[in-house]
């Protein structure tokens, strides 16, 4: 579990899917209102706080993306006393430990990311990916690594498990959103990266 404090009244967490695994979290139920992901969300923000000194008390915004071979990015935002007078009758009727659950968005993306130390390494890994991803895939520089982010692929799951194992050998997967390399990174190759770097190298 990874996190990271974006401002002062937000935060941004990763999970893997071992993360999940190890919580007894199964992967296709993961974005359902359970009893351990509640205890999951308990357990993040003691977390928080410890780490990164993220007060979690008073009432919480939480976003949930799901991404395909990452995992799972929870963005907590500690929000304002309107919001929270808004749902004071809500809250009222509300167990302690669920307050932190009070407005939960939750979003799919298909979006897949992998960072690279070694500009080799990724020329390496699109020579052998090329074959069922040769369309596909941006190239971006951001803090001194590089990025490698897919699109939504037409892959069979074989294919797509065969793609996720090959990126995973040579490089690290990524919760950095496609917002933040397009605003912050500097984009190398926008689409088709994976033929560039086969051409090119």
């Amino acid at each position: 579990m990874k996190m990271e404090r974006l401002g002062q009244d937000k935060i941004r967490i990763f999970l893997t899917f071992d993360d999940l695994s190890e919580r007894g979290i199964p992967k296709d139920d993961m974005l359902k209102e359970t009893y351990k992901l509640r205890e999951l969300f308990i357990e993040m923000m003691d977390q928080a706080y410890s780490e990164l000194g993220f007060d979690p008390s008073g009432p919480l915004a939480v976003e949930v993306f799901s991404m395909p071979a990452q995992g799972m990015v929870v963005i907590v935002t500690s929000t304002s006393m309107e919001f929270y007078q808004s749902h004071e009758d809500a809250l009222e009727d509300s167990d302690a430990e669920e307050i932190y659950a009070m407005e939960v968005m939750l979003e799919q993306s298909d979006i897949i990311t992998f960072v690279f130390e070694d500009f080799e390494d990724v020329i390496r890994v699109s020579k052998i990916i090329h074959p069922i991803a040769n369309d596909g895939g941006a190239l971006y520089k951001y803090k001194d690594k590089w990025i490698l982010q897919f699109e939504q692929m037409d892959l069979e799951e074989s294919q797509f498990q065969n793609l996720i194992a090959v990126l995973s050998e040579y490089g690290e997967v990524s919760s950095i959103t496609q917002a933040v390399l397009q605003e912050y990174g500097h984009t190398v190759m926008q689409s088709e990266a994976v033929k560039q770097l086969c051409n090119y190298f």
